[in-house]
């Protein structure tokens, strides 16, 4: 399928959903896109069940996107540059030790407490899911992905605190849990050996790496940003730091979303200060505004036509259903007991933990690496399984996050 007609597919159907979202429905445009081309992938399905012939039609294009390739080697590093281009470094280092927790032991904590928990599902319905493709669901559904939510929070009056350590754990344990899936990938398809010299290099390489080559990255466009003076040349600039140097990391096996992140921090601080006019911070913001904007609607419209593709069977929709509480309590668990501990040294909102349970939402990249399993790893039900997880959390949590957060802001004024 030519690439051409596959981004003109996509930008013509997310324009006319967001049209008629915003013309009719009124709700956050992320979660009205999903929603929208939820309702026209099960109006096809319902066509076809009815016997009319469309779904072949619609399901081979589907078929036809690589979604992992697009998102992981083409959306993500610009989704994640642009989100970390607004992070304020120095309330990032407040909370540093807080993120690093959360983003690390609480996406490890996370893995292991879903993949437990799923494989005991699995046994008791007879999906025949080994323990390690539990961990591999686990691994794939920690990672949080709440970048709708922010504007949500800024709205709702959340404390700054708590609105940095939301936004900083999105951006550092999205490279964190790709990590943990490649390893217990490797070991689950036999092709590497889960011995923790093995362990410790790949983590080293992939994280360590990807950090050091995102700083060197950014601080050689930053030089280049401090030598011009024109906002177009220094747009494009970054645009190139963020797709050269993705598949540059990418190509040299480094965490290139890790990298993106530190790159993108670099600029949006150090950047932003010394190396750019008014004019150009002006232009830069809208540019990368759009950029993230433009992407987020693609990326959700795709979540919604996934479902297209999937193995729509009723056990692997009730594991999915079932899968929801499991991963909001392993967050709920994987937070709370650091948050429990740190409290003792710092202070935390009240509510920290409910609203920063309930609003790390579930994404795209959930969904990329659930596609990207092999069949020996019980695929088709992973698969359904992530997706219903992913809609619940895109949906439902993003609907009523705000009402919590709200609350959660009343209580810490009084």
């Amino acid at each position: 399928m030519e690439p051409l007609y596959v981004i003109a597919v996509l930008i013509t159907l997310a324009a006319l959903l967001a049209w008629l979202n915003d013309r009719f429905l009124g709700l956050p445009m992320n979660i009205g896109l999903v929603l929208m081309s939820l309702g026209v992938s099960l109006v096809l399905l319902a066509l076809e069940a009815w016997g009319l012939p469309v779904r072949a039609g619609a399901g081979a294009f589907v078929r036809g996107i690589d979604f992992g390739k697009v998102l992981l080697e083409g959306m993500l590093g610009l989704l994640l540059f642009a989100g970390a281009l607004h992070v304020d470094l120095n309330d990032l280092a407040e909370q540093k030790w807080a993120i690093t927790i959360f983003a690390t032991f609480g996406v490890l904590a996370s893995t292991f407490l879903v993949g437990s928990a799923v494989f005991a599902l699995s046994h008791l319905m007879g999906l025949g899911l080994r323990y390690i493709d539990g961990l591999l669901f686990g691994a794939l559904i920690s990672p949080t992905d709440p970048i709708a939510v922010i504007g949500i929070l800024k709205k709702a009056g959340v404390p700054k605190s708590l609105e940095t350590k939301i936004a900083g754990e999105s951006l550092f344990n999205d490279g964190i849990g790709v990590v943990i899936f490649l390893l217990l990938f490797e070991t689950a398809t036999g092709s590497g050996q889960p011995d923790a010299g093995h362990i410790a290099a790949l983590l080293a390489k992939e994280a360590l790496g990807g950090a050091l080559f995102g700083l060197a990255a950014g601080y050689a466009a930053y030089l280049m940003l401090r030598r011009v003076n024109n906002y177009r040349v220094e747009t494009l600039v970054t645009l190139a730091l963020v797709m050269g140097g993705y598949t540059l990391a990418n190509a040299l096996h480094l965490s290139a979303p890790l990298a993106m992140v530190l790159a993108g921090l670099l600029i949006g601080n150090h950047g932003r200060r010394l190396a750019m006019s008014d004019t150009t911070r002006e232009h830069l913001d809208d540019f990368w505004e759009l950029v993230d904007e433009i992407l987020n609607a693609v990326l959700f419209v795709l979540i919604g036509l996934e479902v297209m593709v999937l193995t729509l069977d009723t056990r692997y929709i009730l594991a999915g259903l079932l899968a929801v509480p499991i991963a909001l309590l392993a967050r709920l668990l994987s937070l709370g007991l650091p948050v429990g501990l740190m409290r003792k040294y710092r202070p935390f909102s009240p509510g920290a933990v409910r609203v920063m349970t309930w609003g790390g939402l579930r994404g795209g990249i959930s969904v990329a690496l659930a596609l990207s399993l092999c069949q020996s790893c019980g695929r088709e039900v992973l698969l359904t399984m992530t997706y219903v997880v992913v809609v619940f959390s895109i949906v439902v949590q993003g609907l009523t996050i705000k009402g919590l957060a709200a609350g959660a802001a009343r209580r810490s004024a009084v």
